[in-house]
């Protein structure tokens, strides 16, 4: 098992097996311009840089609000995540909050973003 997939299967674990909005956070931050370093300047642009750093960090999450994190990726986005899931906008919202700290934090184990093993990583689990 590489490691990536130990922090997916980590990740699932803290979020329910087989999770889809697992996949489809992880699908956001392939398609972020600039990928998990991109999401975090544009969270950080949003006056989310202390709630996104605790993510990154090896300390605990702070929690983002369904609002903050729909200023952050736009409506747009989120409709698409709706959509993709067959959920109402307000639940893909909602879990979407929930994944993507818990992702954020499993990809950054060491506190820091690795982009080319994140980016690596990423693309072979969406491409199983």
């Amino acid at each position: 098992m590489g490691l990536f997939d130990s922090l997916v299967s980590t990740a699932m674990n803290q979020l329910g097996a087989g999770h889809p909005m697992l996949g489809a956070a992880a699908n956001l931050l392939m398609q972020h311009q600039g990928g998990l370093a991109g999401l975090v300047q544009s969270l950080e642009n949003q006056g989310l840089g202390d709630v996104v750093a605790s993510w990154v960090g090896t300390g605990q999450n702070l929690p983002i609000s369904a609002d903050q994190l729909q200023t952050a990726l736009g409506s747009d986005k989120i409709a698409a995540i709706a959509q993709s899931l067959n959920l109402s906008h307000g639940d893909a919202l909602h879990q979407l909050t929930q994944a993507l700290p818990q992702l954020v934090d499993q990809l950054t184990p060491g506190g820091h973003i690795d982009t080319g093993a994140i980016q690596q990583a990423l693309s072979a689990f969406l491409q199983k």
